[in-house]
């Protein structure tokens, strides 16, 4: 399976590239609006036909490049069905799993960052793109969009550590130059989630973050659950 780990720096958000190399099938996961050239380029380059746009949630730090890339490819948009994300072409559930060529993605609901949270794992178990469930020596906060942290704390340690040690983790952000990390590396050294954290731990270290709003919030969330199309400022909450 093809790979590649693209990066927006504006909002810091990592977008993946899938493909199956014999059929040049191709799906993307988190891309952001102001890159779609970018991304259609790198598919042109490379031979491929994007047939799928998968969301990991609805993100309130960036507009997703779902709506545009749908007009311009035809391929089908993918968020959780409890996302709500009603223009979505698949709602997904967990279990489900989207085929890419020979290959499989399979589909994990991770709720706690939010409601919509889902991970993407591919079906050798070899890579888990976690979105803002898991990020590297760290996670997604968990004080607004329905978020919790004891939904979170049960949705890593259940759909995410019993992964493989092996299974590399890439998150939907870092903001610290890191690409990539692995189940086991976060099992053992996230300061939030890993070791012997327990659950009550947990929630106390989600509860005294006091972070602010994300600076893009009042935009991205109504056009994300519309796919990435921004609406007018007359409609906006």
């Amino acid at each position: 399976m093809l790979f590649r780990q693209l990066f927006d720096r504006e909002t810091s958000t990592y977008t993946y590239l899938l493909a199956d190399e014999a059929s040049g099938a191709a799906l993307l996961i988190d891309p952001v609006l102001d890159q779609v050239d970018r991304d259609l380029g790198l598919l042109e380059d490379l031979g491929l036909s994007l047939t799928y746009i998968l969301e990991t949630h609805v993100h309130a730090d960036h507009v997703t490049g779902a709506a545009i890339l749908r007009d311009r490819t035809g391929a089908r948009t993918v968020v959780s069905a409890t996302a709500g994300a009603d223009c979505a072409d698949v709602a997904v559930r967990d279990g489900d799993v989207i085929r890419l060529g020979a290959s499989g993605i399979e589909v994990r609901q991770t709720p706690g960052h939010t409601a919509g949270c889902v991970t993407y794992v591919t079906q050798d178990q070899k890579f888990a793109f976690t979105g803002d469930a898991l990020m590297i020596r760290g996670c997604g906060r968990t004080d607004f969009q329905e978020g919790d942290a004891h939904t979170l704390y049960a949705s890593v340690h259940e759909k995410i550590f019993t992964l493989p040690d092996a299974c590399a983790v890439y998150p939907g952000h870092d903001y610290k130059g890191r690409t990539q990390s692995t189940v086991g590396e976060e099992k053992r050294l996230n300061p939030r989630l890993g070791g012997d954290k327990t659950v009550e731990e947990f929630a106390v270290i989600m509860d005294g973050l006091g972070l602010a709003p994300p600076k893009h919030l009042a935009v991205s969330l109504p056009a994300n659950r519309n796919c990435g199309r921004i609406l007018p400022e007359s409609t906006a909450p």
